[in-house]
């Protein structure tokens, strides 16, 4: 039976000269190699910096383009250069800000509110962002929400006479009125339920009065339903009512007449 015993590796008739030269070949060629990674890597981050910078410079362009539009009042255009600017850089919330102005000159108050929330995603520290969403607010009716941007515009800037004047003043004064008006409308429904409740009278249906009425009527179905009406066609085509009374059944010859009910 053969047994199973220790093999000679092939690498073992390989010389220790030639090992040594392939080792430090195999060295080479490592060092080559990762000078050559070191070079990408160096390659591709320089290109994502200048193609960066490319995005930069560009998404300026449509900046600058869009706001001399706007100044003319080509509103549309001008958003169309800032969502293109956006494509580029779409951190920059200045340009969120833009276009929530605009989009307010348009009268276009939703998408106005949305943009100036983006800006301020973006910069929670723009003062202008705060001031422009607390305005979208104010198209849209949220008082309350415009006068808390307004403050946070005033906290970030507290020396802008504009928001403290107008903006913050405007939307106090509107918040006072709407207080006025629903305490005026909730007054008017209270008198209206008050005037209602005065109309329905109080009837007091165990009076003698009542009672009185009530007896007559009863009094008087009872004497209608103790009298009956007949219609009576005689064969000849004549018509006569005749009033039967209970106690007194009689009726004429039922062969000269017919009784209609």
């Amino acid at each position: 039976m053969a047994s199973f015993g220790w093999k000679r590796k092939i690498g073992e008739k390989v010389s220790k000269a030639t090992s040594q030269q392939f080792e430090a070949e195999a060295a080479d060629e490592k060092d080559l190699a990762d000078e050559d990674d070191a070079n990408w890597v160096h390659a591709t981050k320089r290109r994502k910096e200048v193609l960066l910078e490319d995005c930069v410079k560009r998404s300026k362009e449509l900046k600058d383009e869009g706001a001399n539009l706007a100044e003319n009042r080509r509103y549309r255009e001008a958003i169309h250069k800032w969502d293109e600017a956006l494509q580029l850089t779409p951190e920059d919330a200045t340009l969120y800000e833009m276009k929530s102005q605009v989009l307010m000159s348009l009268h276009e108050m939703f998408p106005a509110v949305h943009a100036a929330e983006m800006a301020v995603q973006r910069n929670p520290r723009s003062w202008d962002a705060w001031q422009t969403l607390g305005r979208a607010q104010l198209g849209l009716g949220e008082i309350a929400l415009a006068i808390r941007s307004f403050q946070v515009s005033l906290h970030i800037f507290p020396m802008n006479p504009e928001v403290w004047k107008e903006d913050l003043s405007w939307a106090r004064k509107l918040h006072e009125q709407q207080k006025a008006t629903k305490t005026e409308a909730v007054q008017a429904l209270a008198n209206e339920k008050e005037l209602v409740q005065e109309s329905i009278p109080d009837y007091d249906f165990e009076s003698d009065e009542i009672v009185a009425v009530c007896a007559a009527i009863a009094e008087k179905e009872k004497a209608l339903s103790a009298a009956k009406t007949v219609v009576i066609v005689s064969a000849s085509g004549t018509v006569e009512t005749v009033t039967e009374k209970e106690n007194c059944p009689a009726t004429p010859d039922e062969t000269l007449f017919i009784r209609a009910r």
